[in-house]
């Protein structure tokens, strides 16, 4: 066989060739270094690894596919007993493009004889849909058009609806498809943070409907072996990242060990948790940033407010307030004929959101929080937040919710407020609510800080006249009034 290795005259001789030698992109690798007769050995084991794969692959067809065919199961059971009345949409998520084309190439078919209803799937290379226009967009709208306002649009010209989605993480976030009531994980992301992400798109406000659910498939019986394998395989990795060069390696292997065990053993006990009940995002603030939700949707609704009202907003001073009636209280009928569910009952009580700006230089906060300077806070009058910061985008859907389309005061509930405080004499129950709020975003801004310190490679502590310590730290910039 003939041999790559060059001698020193010709090595000299095609030195202004030396590209024409070597293979690859960022890294690259000299052919004079290659071993051809181990590099063919390990080629021939690697198509007979293949080859296997492929031929067990292959003996799994729709018939024998066992995970399908529970799918198929709770989607019939779905049909046939909505949980809401005349409610039969369902969305299924799965991390893989590859899973979700196989799922909807299996199901559409099965789907549309059985029940004569429309399905689609949406990927980040793909869509596909039995259904209207056949783009991104389009499908949304036609899976939840209550929330999505089809009615208002005018070039979706459909009357019927999609009840079943099968899609990727790419509608993980920033959407709001809360006409539907059922939700599927096909797969279990390893961030129980995504998988909470993912029921996010149907337990919104604003949804009509009185039960949702959550499924959940596991990859195996027996769950442990699944996550120490990752555990194992995800520990290797990141050692092997920090550990490449000597200037790298900041910490000892043991050190290092622990410190990433620790963070997956989080993660772990997360999962089993998730495994018997459900989560909610507040029990998760040690593993949760708000760059993992997109706020798109309040942008676009911010952008358009300003450029409509820029003048009054400029000449506006700190300190606006409003009142609104909580939809549960003693003072719902003002809202007429506009419906809550029981869930947006019991969330939203009487209380204050509270809009408070850092005062101080925050430079590098926005790593602890991602609205920097800004906090917001939703205090109950018994004095539970409800949500803190970390929550900011369920306290804006709260806003939403209370306040869009109100163009005028609701007067006799400022009546009853000028009452109560003697026209803003007496303040001190609303005083206390602030001093709370402020304490509360207080406590989770030292802990997010301490938690990314001893978690997060290079991170740094801020600054003492950048850390939080009081309530004169803070200058209050709205606040609306629930009550």
């Amino acid at each position: 066989m003939e041999s790559f290795i060059l001698d020193e005259d010709e090595i000299d001789d095609f030195a202004d060739e030396a590209e024409l030698w070597q293979v690859g992109k960022k890294l690259k690798f000299a052919l004079a270094d290659l071993d051809v007769e181990q590099w063919l050995i390990d080629l021939q084991s690697d198509k007979a690894a293949l080859t296997q794969l492929h031929n067990n692959a292959q003996l799994v067809t729709l018939e024998k596919d066992a995970k399908l065919h529970e799918l198929k199961k709770l989607i019939t059971a779905k049909n046939a007993n909505p949980l809401n009345p005349g409610n039969k949409k369902i969305l299924v998520f799965t991390a893989f493009a590859d899973t979700a084309n196989y799922l909807y190439d299996a199901l559409k078919p099965w789907y549309r004889q059985t029940f004569d209803l429309h399905c689609s799937l949406i990927s980040g290379s793909m869509t596909h849909t039995t259904l209207g226009k056949n783009d991104y967009d389009s499908i949304l709208v036609n899976f939840s058009p209550l929330s999505k306002n089809r009615a208002n649009l005018s070039s979706v010209k459909e009357s019927a609806q999609i009840d079943l989605l099968i899609a990727t993480d790419c509608i993980s976030e920033g959407q709001n498809l809360q006409d539907c009531d059922y939700l599927i994980n096909y797969d279990i992301h390893w961030n129980p943070v995504r998988i909470i992400q993912r029921f996010g798109r149907i337990d919104r406000l604003g949804s009509s409907n009185e039960v949702i659910q959550l499924v959940n498939f596991w990859p195996t019986p027996d769950l442990d072996n699944y996550i120490n394998l990752k555990e194992r395989v995800e520990s290797r990795m990141a050692l092997v990242d920090m550990t490449a060069t000597g200037e790298d390696n900041i910490l000892n292997t043991e050190q290092l060990h622990e410190l990433i065990e620790d963070d997956l053993n989080y993660r772990n006990q997360q999962l089993k948790k998730l495994k018997d009940e459900v989560l909610d995002l507040e029990d998760m603030d040690e593993g949760l940033s708000l760059t993992d939700f997109t706020m798109d949707d309040f942008r676009i609704e911010l952008a358009g407010f300003l450029d409509t009202h820029k003048r009054h907003l400029h000449n506006s001073p700190l300190g606006l307030y409003t009142i609104v009636p909580a939809p549960g209280g003693d003072y719902a009928e003002h809202y007429g004929s506009h419906h809550f569910s029981e869930a947006e009952k019991n969330i939203i009580k009487p209380g204050v959101i509270f809009c408070l700006k850092q005062k101080q230089d925050t430079d590098g906060n926005s790593a602890i929080n991602p609205l920097s300077p800004y906090f917001l806070a939703y205090i109950w009058t018994d004095g539970t937040v409800r949500y803190n910061y970390t929550q900011a985008k369920a306290i804006l859907e709260i806003y939403r919710v209370l306040c869009q389309g109100v163009v005028s005061p609701y007067e006799p509930l400022c009546e009853l407020f000028n009452s109560e405080t003697d026209y803003c004499e007496n303040m001190a129950d609303y005083t206390n609510l602030l001093k709370t709020a402020a304490d509360e975003i207080i406590s989770v801004f030292k802990k997010r800080s301490a938690h990314k310190l001893t978690s997060e490679r290079g991170a740094l502590i801020a600054p003492m006249k950048q850390q939080l310590e009081n309530l004169n730290q803070f200058e209050l910039v709205t606040w609306l009034i629930v009550i």
